[in-house]
């Protein structure tokens, strides 16, 4: 979190999810109250060795949610917001729906990282739909968090699959939530968004400098 020169890896290639996702759990600060969204944040959790003191939360009712849950560990009654089957570390409390909902709004979480389709350079976020006739919406509690959380990052492919930027100038599709998100992390790249100056900081990449990059996107990538 400390971090403000910017680091180019030029010698390998773009990031996996769950390089990624160790990246994600680097960054986050010790003893912080955290909720990971569902779908690849969750892989995060398994980043996060118990020492850090970084406490999970899960909009299904749960504090202190540990990795996920293997073999004989799986409890079919535990599981995380996307019914995937986690463990509970000691001292882990559950709660009526209602009550997590509660956390999220309140302000009591430090972090939390959602997917999203497309992040604008001001920190909008639209994660939910993609408005494309047929397509199922998916709100879950990602509007809840976008505006509770003290910080909010993003994890994200840079680019989709026909390789049209998800980091734009503008979102094209419904927004989750205005100039919410702080923090971008992507297989490419980890920027700073909804800066006072407008501009996007980039913090690191990975398989492509900051010019390429900033060529790709469209728009000019600060440096730290």
């Amino acid at each position: 979190m400390t971090r403000t020169m910017t680091t180019e890896h030029t010698d390998r290639g773009p990031l996996s999810m769950t390089e990624l996702a160790a990246v994600i759990g680097r960054d986050i600060p010790e003893g912080a109250f955290v909720n990971l969204g569902i779908g690849q944040p969750t892989k995060i959790g398994d980043h996060l060795p118990p020492e850090r003191g970084v406490v999970l939360h899960t909009e299904n009712g749960m504090l202190g949610m540990g990795p996920a849950a293997r073999g004989d560990e799986i409890d079919p009654d535990l599981t995380n917001a996307g019914k995937v089957p986690v463990t509970a570390l000691p001292g882990a409390s559950y709660f009526h729906h209602a009550d997590s909902f509660a956390m999220m709004r309140g302000g009591h979480l430090d972090v939390c990282v959602l997917g999203a389709y497309q992040v604008a350079v001001n920190g909008d976020l639209a994660n939910w739909h993609t408005g494309k006739p047929g397509a199922i919406p998916a709100v879950g509690g990602a509007m809840d968090l976008a505006i509770g959380a003290k910080q909010v990052f993003v994890m994200m492919a840079l680019f989709g699959k026909d390789g049209t930027p998800k980091l734009v100038p503008d979102c094209t599709y419904p927004l989750t939530g205005v100039r919410c998100v702080d923090r971008v992390y992507t297989d490419h790249g980890v920027f700073d968004v909804g800066r006072p100056d407008g501009g996007v900081l980039v913090r690191e990449t990975w398989g492509a400098g900051a010019d390429e990059l900033s060529e790709r996107l469209g728009f000019p990538l600060l440096r730290g």
